[in-house]
């Protein structure tokens, strides 16, 4: 139920709404390169974040899952009437055909509970989005721009940097939000690459990310076993005495193609590591 004409937050869709003007502002600055490009914000709420966009002058849709809130837009946000409203779950959308098949950008106060699968469902469309930001769980933002090297980088933080370039820009603290999380949140911005093809067998790419960071305390020697045919020898390659947070985007297309290459019986393929 609304209380004086707010929206309750409710604790099964994972709601926190953000309460500060200055850091809905600076989410929205976010976007400040992308006017005039159609832009779909996820989990508006009260729009607190809308507001700053629609004053920028965004191409604005609003893609929200909780009723209250759907009939709190309606009522206050004029500029978002006829279809900029969408009653659903982002999660299950085809963005291609809500968006008509043009580029767009997200962006969002993701709810903690599905961020990670938003941004996995941002990589479905990596080619019609050239900018993703907003604000999620810390610990989520910080491991979707870990570089290699370092003990938050996983299974995200490859298949996004594989084609976008991901920046952690700043942290949120708990009281700013209503209710208050338990964990500081943090706040990044995805610019796609130019990358258009990554050299390798893109779906075995994926698997193999998937595959080593479930077993991230393994050497790449041991749980790439798995994959491998029976019987199958490894090549040489300095790769499979690292354990996969270690590993570049490059290693990774590196490692793909050996595999690529046990599968195929290709035994002459170069083991050189790509810089």
């Amino acid at each position: 139920m609304a209380t004086n004409g707010k929206v309750k937050p409710k604790k099964a869709l994972g709601q926190h709404f953000l309460t500060d003007e200055n850091i809905a502002r600076r989410i929205a600055d976010t976007l400040s390169s992308y006017k005039g490009m159609p832009v779909i914000e996820v989990g508006p709420g009260m729009g607190m974040l809308t507001k700053y966009l629609v004053a920028d002058g965004h191409d604005v849709t609003v893609v929200e899952i909780d009723g209250e809130s759907i009939a709190y837009l309606r009522d206050n946000f004029p500029a978002l009437q006829g279809e900029r409203i969408i009653e659903g779950d982002f999660l299950e959308m085809d963005l291609a055909e809500a968006m008509g098949g043009k580029e767009f950008c997200v962006i969002g106060n993701y709810p903690y509970n599905i961020s990670s699968q938003i941004f996995f469902k941002v990589l479905d469309y990596k080619d019609m989005i050239p900018c993703c930001s907003g604000m999620l769980q810390r610990e989520v933002a910080e491991r979707l721009a870990a570089p290699p090297g370092t003990k938050a980088r996983g299974i995200l933080s490859v298949l996004l940097q594989a084609w976008y370039d991901v920046k952690y820009l700043f942290t949120v603290d708990e009281h700013v939000f209503n209710p208050p999380p338990k964990v500081k949140s943090g706040v990044i911005i995805m610019t796609r690459n130019d990358v258009t093809d990554l050299g390798c067998d893109p779906r075995l790419f994926r698997t193999i990310v998937k595959t080593v960071f479930g077993q991230r305390r393994k050497t790449l020697r041991n749980s790439i076993r798995g994959i491998m045919p029976p019987g199958g020898s490894l090549p040489e390659s300095p790769l499979w005495a690292m354990r996969p947070e270690q590993l570049s985007v490059a290693d990774f297309i590196t490692l793909t193609n050996l595999v690529a290459a046990v599968r195929a019986g290709d035994t002459n393929l170069s083991t050189s590591i790509q810089q």
